[in-house]
């Protein structure tokens, strides 16, 4: 019995020195830090694979291996970028309110005991970075089958520097916009409104594509755009429901909520379709499953149930509305709907949840104003919120295209590689050997 008692006290001691962590991380809650874990997977499952087919599908043959590349690509360079200087920027201890400073630079400072709130510190900064590779993803389907891939990755790169990473720490960080009270729960703003501005800006900078409005320019593959539009679909369950950095009541209502958003608004839009041209397409459905993702996204911690249905209608009828316009009336060639859809979607969520926040909206179940705050003041809140980072994108965005083209003599491919295709002109190889 003494024995045994020995050897059980030994096997303990000897796992306390070669696991430290097991005595010093006390407050870490096993059960936030494992939903956290999964949570990162699912939002890199949002990029690779989802976003990757689901543009992938949506452009023509020629192009398709080009934009699975560009989406690798950015994952690739966005999460050096990060582990350098993006998590300091955007999440680093400072005094500033509108930057995290350097002193997070390579993580300094952070080990395996580590902790933010109950999780590990590493876990959050891993969450985090997740969000930060799907953002200058978003934007490729503005400028698809018609950018350089030199100019497409040093573009992305500058731009996630000098805009997401600042946003973030906005929004998130502690910095100006979080300690006004904005509400953004997942990204609606520093997600959302900056790719679909920083998209409508580079469409309207890098011009149409040649066959712009002709039927050559149809999607190649909508079993691959559906299969990535299913990917995209479970994957945000972590990104709005990670958000909630705790797996509680919180992250399940907004998984919920998201839910229905997303269902709703792919119902809305084939409805819409439907009456207008007699069918509903499968492009409409998948399409508005993403504005209603994107619509809800802000606004997925603030609401409950009905207001989940709501926010998925609001975002169906004014993204399909404001796609049509883009493209019909303005004829802007943002390929892959990028701004009408993510953009206007963040817009139109961010408002909402200032206005559906209040417990006054009892069916909505909100989670109630902050003390002092009103509907009025947190609207206008809201609107600030919207309107600063969706400035602050355009001036950025506009500066970095005219940069970008100095640097690599010209964005844009030429007319001749554009009609041979972007998967033959910049890697010599084709999506398909069929």
């Amino acid at each position: 019995m003494i024995r045994e008692l020995f050897n059980s006290k030994l096997i303990v001691s000897l796992a306390l020195l070669v696991v430290p962590s097991i005595s010093l991380a006390q407050d870490l809650n096993g059960a936030n830090t494992g939903w956290i874990l999964t949570s990162t997977a699912l939002v890199l499952f949002m990029t690779l694979p989802g976003l990757s087919l689901f543009y992938g599908g949506l452009v023509r043959t020629k192009n398709v291996l080009s934009v699975l590349m560009q989406c690798f690509a950015i994952a690739v360079c966005i999460s050096i970028l990060w582990l350098v200087v993006g998590y300091s920027i955007a999440f680093g201890p400072s005094d500033s309110a509108y930057w995290g400073g350097l002193s997070r630079m390579f993580f300094s400072g952070i080990d395996i005991n580590s902790m933010s709130g109950d999780i590990p510190e590493t876990v959050f900064a891993a969450f985090q970075m997740t969000f930060a590779i799907i953002t200058p993803a978003l934007i490729v389907g503005a400028f698809v089958e018609r950018i350089k891939f030199s100019s497409m990755l040093i573009f992305s790169i500058l731009w996630t520097l000098l805009v997401y990473f600042p946003v973030a720490n906005w929004v998130w960080g502690g910095g100006w916009l979080g300690s006004m009270g904005l509400i953004d729960f997942a990204g609606g703003t520093v997600v959302h409104v900056t790719a679909g501005v920083g998209a409508l800006v580079t469409a309207l900078v890098i011009g149409q594509r040649k066959e712009f409005g002709q039927s050559s320019t149809l999607p190649h593959n909508l079993t691959m755009s559906f299969t990535g539009a299913a990917m995209l679909w479970v994957g945000w369950f972590g990104f709005n429901a990670g958000s909630a950095l705790a797996a509680d009541g919180a992250a399940g209502m907004a998984l919920f909520v998201t839910h229905i958003s997303a269902a709703t608004g792919a119902l809305t839009w084939m409805v819409i379709e439907w009456i207008k041209f007699g069918k509903p397409s499968g492009l409409g459905a998948i399409t508005g499953m993403v504005a209603g993702l994107a619509t809800i996204t802000p606004a997925s911690g603030s609401v409950g149930p009905a207001g989940g249905l709501l926010v998925g209608l609001a975002g169906g009828i004014v993204c399909y509305y404001a796609t049509t316009y883009l493209k019909q009336n303005l004829k802007i060639d943002d390929s892959l709907d990028v701004f009408p859809v993510h953009g206007v979607g963040g817009m139109v969520g961010t408002f909402l949840a200032g206005i559906l926040v209040s417990n006054n909206l009892g069916v909505f179940s909100g989670n109630g104003l902050a003390e002092g705050m009103t509907i009025g003041s947190q609207v206008g809140v809201q609107v600030t919120g919207i309107l600063a980072t969706g400035i602050y994108t355009a001036i950025v965005t506009f500066i970095l295209l005219k940069i970008v083209a100095a640097l690599t003599s010209g964005i844009r491919i030429t007319d001749e590689q554009e009609q041979v295709g972007c998967d033959i002109t910049d890697h010599d190889e084709k999506g398909y050997s069929m």
